[in-house]
């Protein structure tokens, strides 16, 4: 089977490229590497089993291009971030709704078996009910919001009219190895870790009470793979929740990363924690009812978040360090 992976330099793209490669499947690769990094699937380059593909899925021509004779695509291209969204709302746009409706049309035109997208928590915007469960959602708080959540809307409306098998996965707080440490827009435990190793002070936004969902790598990479092969009709055409199933205060966080980390070196035990003020368009509270995805996946996700957060740290200060 051949799998295309949008955005398959990136964090998430170039962990579901290993995976799949070694599970002996073909994989192909479509980045600009505007946010992705070509480190991350320099390994992959001499795998004749790999294709890199070079461009833009804002580009209709490159979409067709990278879609023809795949079976699958798992849709990771996107441009992540909040608060970069809320400083430049077209360009989110452009990459997360217009290149989204690309893939779809290009996925619907070479007759893609299957479309399995990343979706996200913030769908669920202003919802204040805990844990949040697929069918209840509330008004988005940030450009980045909506256009996520406009991409669950047009790949129902493909299921519906072109009868193309969609899947979304609304990720919880992703982290693991490979997130990149780096940037203004760098997620905050690769970022924390990074100013840890330094000795430098990490600052929570806000008293530190705010709570994540926070899901390793490992059990993403489950999920999709879980969405691509299912062979339930009832569980396609439909989102799910790709989280833990637990919540984890910030404070409790970055506690756990010092705790950690001090066991390669104890000063980092040491560093002191600041807070700053809360930040616009966050989300107070995250945590994901994952019986969904349980009930018509069979998901059983293997990693908690203290085992995940032990992995990342380790693989932070092995290959970052």
């Amino acid at each position: 089977m051949k799998i295309l992976i949008t955005g398959g330099a990136g964090f998430i793209g170039s962990n579901l490229c290993e995976y799949f490669l070694n599970k002996g499947y073909e994989v192909a690769c479509l980045d600009n590497f505007a946010t992705g990094h070509r480190h991350n699937i320099q390994p992959f380059l001499s795998n004749g089993k790999f294709k890199l593909i070079e461009g833009d899925i804002r580009n209709i021509d490159d979409c067709l291009l990278a879609t023809k004779d795949i079976d699958y695509v798992l849709h990771q291209a996107a441009l992540g971030s909040v608060p970069r969204s809320i400083k430049d709302p077209i360009t989110s746009n452009d990459v997360n709704v217009s290149g989204f409706l690309n893939m779809l049309v290009a996925s619907r035109d070479n007759g893609i078996k299957r479309f399995v997208y990343a979706a996200s928590s913030s769908t669920y915007g202003d919802s204040e009910s805990l844990p949040k469960v697929e069918d209840k959602i509330g008004k988005p708080l940030s450009p980045y919001a909506i256009t996520k959540y406009v991409n669950e809307l047009y790949a129902e409306i493909f299921s519906r009219t072109y009868g193309l098998e969609t899947i979304g996965l609304r990720y919880f707080n992703v982290f693991g190895r490979k997130q990149d440490p780096n940037g203004a827009y760098a997620a905050v435990i690769p970022k924390f870790v990074m100013q840890l190793m330094k000795k430098e002070s990490p600052i929570i936004n806000g008293d530190g009470n705010y709570s994540r969902d926070f899901t390793y790598i490992d059990n993403v990479i489950q999920m999709n793979e879980l969405a691509m092969t299912t062979t339930d009709s009832n569980a396609i055409n439909t989102v799910y929740n790709t989280a833990y199933g637990d919540r984890t205060t910030l404070n409790q966080m970055v506690n756990l990363l010092k705790q950690y980390l001090s066991e390669f070196e104890s000063e980092i035990g040491n560093v002191e924690i600041i807070h700053g003020p809360n930040r616009a368009g966050d989300i107070p509270h995250s945590l994901a009812s994952i019986e969904k995805a349980k009930k018509l996946l069979n998901y059983n996700p293997k990693y908690s978040f203290n085992d995940g957060l032990k992995e990342a740290v380790k693989w932070y200060w092995e290959n970052l360090k």
